[in-house]
């Protein structure tokens, strides 16, 4: 994958997953842990059945902690999840994944005994400078590659840790059994962080310039509304079978810089007509025909 100011990934990357295959047991095929009722447990399914939050990371011996104390990023909201699939070939990203409180990723995982693979990480490119942004750039460089899984419990909780050959590591526990219910489409005042252009392995994502603040809310009198970073506009949507039709949409006509321009012409495209929408938990996407879409949130 393509690192750079607009990182080259797939959109399945947007919904910020991976993918995990699972196959094998704990450690071996015949050595899986047994639990109620005689049913075997393998790594995989532990994985699997689990919302983990991330707690720690060691890269070189030095410990760095989740920064839980930043208020100013989406620290509450870090997680990892695996959902069993197979793996799509040459998309980056995929089903399972999560967010340590700045951008969304994902990547493919398969599960051997207790051998963990990840490749293809996707991730989005939002800037969270600071303790968070440090925290996520540790996690991703050990949440790649080959690890060792191991499960165990403290304090009746379940504790995740993944290690590699060189010693660095990942601890993560088990979250809460049940997520926050996702908001209502209509009624919810989304807000976008990201512009999508190009379509499949070309597709490119660019978080909004610094200091834009862009939001849409979608009526459930049938009318939309918000901000596109500088002027607000006002219109219609009608919201069937998986797309949203957008009517003709009417905007402020303020004269911003540059880089927020051309990011409202952008928006203003992409909301011209009918997109096809995807709504997994607080996040939302908006594809247009020509592939062209925003990533937004609920706060």
């Amino acid at each position: 994958m393509k690192r750079t100011t607009q990182m080259k990934y797939a959109a399945a990357a947007l919904a910020g997953t991976a993918v995990l295959a699972a196959c094998g047991t704990e450690s071996g095929s015949d050595s899986g842990a047994v639990g109620d009722g005689g049913k075997t447990t393998t790594t995989s399914d532990v994985l699997a059945d689990t919302r983990w939050v991330p707690r720690t990371v060691t890269v070189d011996g030095k410990e760095y902690e989740l920064p839980t104390g930043e208020k100013n990023f989406r620290v509450d909201e870090a997680h990892i999840t695996f959902r069993p699939g197979a793996a799509e070939p040459d998309v980056g990203g995929g089903e399972s994944g999560g967010t340590v409180g700045c951008n969304d990723f994902g990547a493919d995982v398969t599960v051997d005994g207790d051998t963990v693979r990840i490749t293809d990480l996707a991730t989005t490119q939002i800037g969270c400078p600071g303790p968070v942004q440090e925290f996520e750039e540790k996690f991703q460089s050990v949440f790649t590659g080959t690890l060792k899984a191991e499960v165990e419990e403290r304090d009746g909780v379940k504790v995740l840790t993944l290690t590699r050959a060189d010693g660095d590591s990942i601890t993560l526990r088990e979250g809460a059994e049940k997520e926050t219910p996702a908001p209502p489409l209509k009624g919810t005042r989304w807000t976008v962080d990201t512009l999508v252009s190009g379509t499949g392995d070309d597709a490119t994502a660019q978080s909004l310039p610094k200091g834009t603040k862009a939001h849409l809310t979608l009526g459930k009198d049938g009318s939309a509304s918000g901000s596109l970073g500088c002027n607000t506009f006002r219109g219609t949507a009608t919201v069937k079978d998986g797309t949203i039709a957008f009517g003709p949409l009417s905007t402020t006509r303020k004269l911003c810089a540059g880089p927020v321009m051309k990011a409202e012409r952008e928006m203003i495209d992409i909301l011209a007509g009918k997109v096809s929408y995807q709504q997994k938990d607080r996040e939302l996407t908006l594809t247009a025909r020509s592939g062209a879409g925003l990533v937004a949130r609920a706060k």
